[in-house]
This record gives C-alpha cells, sequence and structure tokens, in this order.
C-alpha cells in the first residue's frame, strides 16, 4: 500500500490499493475527515473500515473493470481545512467522497462537491439541515439525522430519568448547538422546565463559571451538545463541586478516549449513538477483520463501511462513474450492509438505521435497550 503525503495535515494521501494496469486509470474515491487533532478518533475508525472494504473490492476485481484508489483529505473537523480538502479531491477527480466526520466541516464542503456534482456520503454528520435543506442533493448519509437523536434524548429524560427540571449546554458548534437547540425543543414539549441554555468554548480549560450556575440551578438533569473534550472537562468539573445532577449528550461523546480520559468521572453519564450492531453478520465479519488489523470500527465506522459499500453497489448497477446515474441509483436501491439492509429516502437520510441510550458502566458503554413509550 502506498502513501503519498503532502503535508503534515494530510491534504492528500493516496493509498494505492490497486495498480494502474494496461493503461486503464484506477477509479478514485476521495476519504475525508478528522484524521488529526482531537476529534480524531472519530474519523480515523471510518477511514480504516473504507480501506478495508476497497481492499475486499479490489480483490474481486475493483470497479468497472479498475481498480479502486482512495484519496484521503484530513479537515480535523475545522471548516476551512475541509473547504481545501474537497477542493483538493475535486482536483484529483475522485468520483464520489465518503465524509466527512463532523457537521460544520461538511457543510463548509457541501457547496465545493455540489458544484462539481460529486456525490457525497457522510457515515457520521448528522446536522439535520444538510439533507432537509434540500440544497444538497449529492450529500447521503447513513448515519439518522439529529432530530431522531432529539426525540430519543427527551424520551429518555422523561419517561426513564422521570426528570422535571435540566440544564442544555452546547459547544456552539453546528453539530453540538443543534442537537441542543433540538433537545431544547422537544424538552418544552413534554412540559420539562430548561433551566439554562447555555453555550461554552471549545477548548477552554475552566468552565467553573459555567459550573457555578448549573450548581444554583440544581437541575435533574444536565444535556449537553457537542463533543468528549469539552463533555470531559464538564462533567469531571461538574462532580468535583457536588452536582449530583444526571448527564447526556449524543453520539458526540461515545468514544472510548471519552472513556479513557474522563475515567471515574463519567461513570453512569448517558450517551445517545448508532444503535448496537453486533448481531448483524456483516458488521460482525468486518469488525473481525479490523481487529486482526489492530484497528476497532469506533463509533461510525460500520456506518463508513455501509456507505462505502452502498456507493460501490450503486456504481457497479449502472455500470457508469455519473453523478447523476450513482445519485439515483442510491436513491432508489436497498443495500446489504454493515448496518443491516438500508436504503435512503428522497432527501438522502438512511433509512434501516438507529439510535441506542447507552450508559457507561464499569468503564464501558453499555446499550440500555431502552424503547420508548
Amino acid at each position: 500500500m502506498k502513501l503519498r503525503w503532502k503535508s503534515h495535515l494530510l491534504l492528500c494521501a493516496t493509498l494505492g490499493l490497486g495498480s494502474t494496469a494496461f493503461g486503464v486509470e484506477n477509479l478514485k474515491i476521495g476519504v475525508a475527515g478528522a484524521l488529526s487533532g482531537d476529534l480524531a478518533p472519530y474519523g480515523t475508525p471510518p477511514k480504516n473500515a473504507v480501506v478495508l472494504a476497497a481492499e475486499a473490492l479490489n480483490k474481486k476485481g475493483g470497479l468497472l473493470g479498475r481498480q479502486v484508489e482512495l484519496v484521503l483529505v484530513d479537515d480535523a473537523c475545522k471548516p476551512e481545512m475541509a473547504v481545501n480538502g474537497a477542493n483538493k479531491l475535486v482536483g484529483e477527480k475522485v468520483v464520489a467522497v465518503i465524509g466527512h466526520t463532523c457537521s460544520g466541516a461538511t457543510k463548509a464542503a457541501l457547496p465545493i462537491y455540489q458544484n462539481a456534482k460529486i456525490p457525497l456520503l457522510s457515515p457520521s454528520a448528522t446536522s439535520p439541515e444538510l439533507t432537509l435543506s434540500g440544497n444538497f442533493p449529492y450529500f447521503f448519509r447513513t448515519i439518522p439525522h439529529d432530530a431522531a437523536q432529539a426525540v430519543l434524548e427527551a424520551q429518555f429524560i422523561t419517561q426513564v430519568l422521570k426528570a422535571k427540571t435540566v440544564v442544555v449546554i452546547h459547544d456552539k458548534g453546528d453539530y453540538g448547538k443543534g442537537l441542543a437547540e433540538l433537545v431544547d425543543q422537544e424538552l418544552k414539549k413534554r412540559s420539562v422546565q430548561v433551566l439554562l441554555f447555555e453555550g461554552v468554548t471549545p477548548g477552554a480549560v475552566d468552565y467553573s463559571a459555567l459550573i457555578r450556575k448549573v450548581k444554583r440551578l440544581s437541575p435533574e438533569v444536565v444535556v449537553f451538545g457537542g463533543y468528549h473534550p469539552e463533555a470531559t472537562k464538564i462533567v469531571s468539573q461538574a462532580k468535583q463541586k457536588g452536582i449530583t445532577a444526571k448527564f447526556i449528550s449524543g453520539d458526540g461523546v461515545k468514544d472510548p478516549s471519552f472513556l479513557k480520559i474522563g475515567r471515574e468521572a463519567v461513570e453512569g453519564y448517558y450517551a445517545t449513538s448508532p444503535a448496537d450492531l453486533s448481531t448483524v453478520p456483516l458488521a460482525k465479519s468486518v469488525t473481525a477483520d479490523l481487529e486482526k488489523k489492530g484497528e476497532s470500527p469506533g463509533n461510525f465506522g460500520l456506518a463508513a463501511h455501509a456507505a462505502f459499500g452502498a456507493l460501490a453497489a450503486a456504481i457497479a448497477a449502472v455500470q457508469s462513474t455519473d453523478p447523476d446515474q450513482i445519485k439515483a441509483q442510491l436513491h432508489q436501491a436497498k443495500v446489504d450492509s454493515t448496518l443491516g439492509t438500508i436504503s435512503f429516502d428522497p432527501h438522502g437520510d438512511v433509512v434501516g438505521a438507529g439510535f441506542s441510550v447507552y450508559q457507561v458502566q464499569g468503564g464501558v458503554f453499555v446499550d440500555l435497550r431502552f424503547v420508548p413509550q
């Protein structure tokens, strides 16, 4: 496997998963996401899963008689890097892209792919507007959007935690603030009193001013919209100050890094995240193959594998890399994948995948098998 690097930002690392033979050019597919920085634990497993899928496909002959070549770009979940990466992938003449990781980065890059008519399939960008706005018809995702996640959180808070008072905190980002706003709306529909709705600055070391507010308000539950670096700091500092509220977040915290960094402070923490796939046959085999390489699917690797599989199936079905034919095929086909049998609705949202509620118990995330009433 050949790697071609351009700077420490990984603006273009090409994985030569198959060699050009007899003058036939490789079929290039982009893989974009957070491969460095604090949020790399969310972007690296999807990249590894796509590499695994492409290797397996190339052993069977590739696509359209051509070997698949993956072109990687690292956006570190930063919008400006995502724009640079998208422009690079357009220049590389990729036929489609698996990515990006974060909603903010995806939102920034989408106009570039849209103008170039490049299909983009994300395993993890959950902001509803990415699909529901109707502005990006070449965008698909293999994870449900945050409106579904917000409803599940609100149902769990009211039906299981029986909370009447809640504080909602977010990281001001497209994903974190967007999810927090949706949860806030769903809680108010259920007559839950939201005592505080406030954003924090990502990367800050000290959240003591916020913690003092939360302690004074004494909510039963604290909802945090954002990623694990901030979540671990906030819950750790809250517990140090004697706050006993239950904490719950979305899929942005369900990662081994959250457990490793937070340790005992995150014990009991709740999180909504993609449903457990351990009983899906292909998910089991892909997970085993990744583990043989010393890798893990993480939170979004199996969704990334499903995205690549859906894309490959569409290209094979239409026997073309024409973006409009690929788009049309993605909308009409059902695909057996690591998520089970999936399809895409008219907006590009996945059908056949869902969220579950997890809790940190004994240092691991445990699926609570919560079924809303």
